[in-house]
């Protein structure tokens, strides 16, 4: 998410000025952040807002007295997977990511996202399709079509639905096109395409990643074909 600004209100706004940035999120999470000398204190809600307004019948009401100072948030670096399961459970809709002296680093839109795992992402592009010949002569096999969209689509799409920010392409076979096809970010997240200089077999192309952002790595096939929940699969190995 990049536009914090707008979730974003002081905790000596008031609430008049709180009610015109939550009518300009219209159906977005109708949530705002409370900062006091740029660090969070607070939430604001619609319905935070509403109670307080029924209570005092004032617009100059200053924020601060109506937050809800009982918020929930993480800490980068810190992400408990079933603890944000259970704050998406309970309705939270917008989780803020804080550093260590509560500064706001990201917020996390729970109504677009299923979870945020704490997982890098491998896919591995690089063979030929031989089996798939003649479609595979001219089009690597994940840029292949099911439905409206290639295959190796609808596996980024699950993994940035899951949460997972960094993700890795391992490519040869056609390379160009599929770098082509990620050339830009797709949610805010960039798709790394990271090239074979010859085809090392299954599983050889990892040694080529450069960084690892996290102790768990996920390394999948890019033409799988799956609806597998990356939450629950990810719970069931830790």
């Amino acid at each position: 998410m990049n536009d914090l600004s707008k979730y974003i209100i002081s905790s000596e706004s008031t609430l008049n000025d709180a009610l015109i940035k939550l009518n300009l999120l219209s159906t977005d999470a109708l949530t705002l952040i409370v900062v006091q000398d740029n660090k969070m204190i607070g939430s604001l809600t619609d319905g935070d807002l509403r109670r307080c307004l029924i209570k005092t019948q004032a617009l100059d009401t200053k924020v601060f007295n109506a937050m809800n100072r009982d918020f929930k948030f993480i800490f980068k670096g810190d992400i408990d997977v079933l603890k944000i399961k259970t704050f998406k459970q309970s309705g939270v809709a917008l989780l803020p990511v804080l550093d260590d002296d509560f500064s706001v680093l990201d917020l996390v839109n729970l109504k677009n996202y299923k979870s945020i795992l704490p997982v890098d992402a491998v896919l591995m592009a690089g063979g030929k399709g031989e089996r798939l010949r003649p479609l595979t002569l001219t089009t690597p096999k994940p840029l292949l079509c099911v439905g409206n969209k290639p295959i190796i689509d609808y596996n980024i799409e699950s993994l940035i639905e899951s949460g997972v920010k960094n993700i890795n392409v391992t490519v040869n076979y056609l390379a160009d096109q599929i770098e082509t096809h990620f050339q830009s970010p797709r949610k805010n997240v960039k798709i790394k395409c990271v090239r074979e200089p010859k085809f090392l077999g299954t599983m050889g192309s990892i040694k080529l990643i450069e960084c690892f952002e996290n102790d768990s790595i996920l390394i999948m096939n890019s033409d799988l074909f799956t609806n597998i929940n990356f939450e629950d699969f990810f719970n069931s190995n830790n």
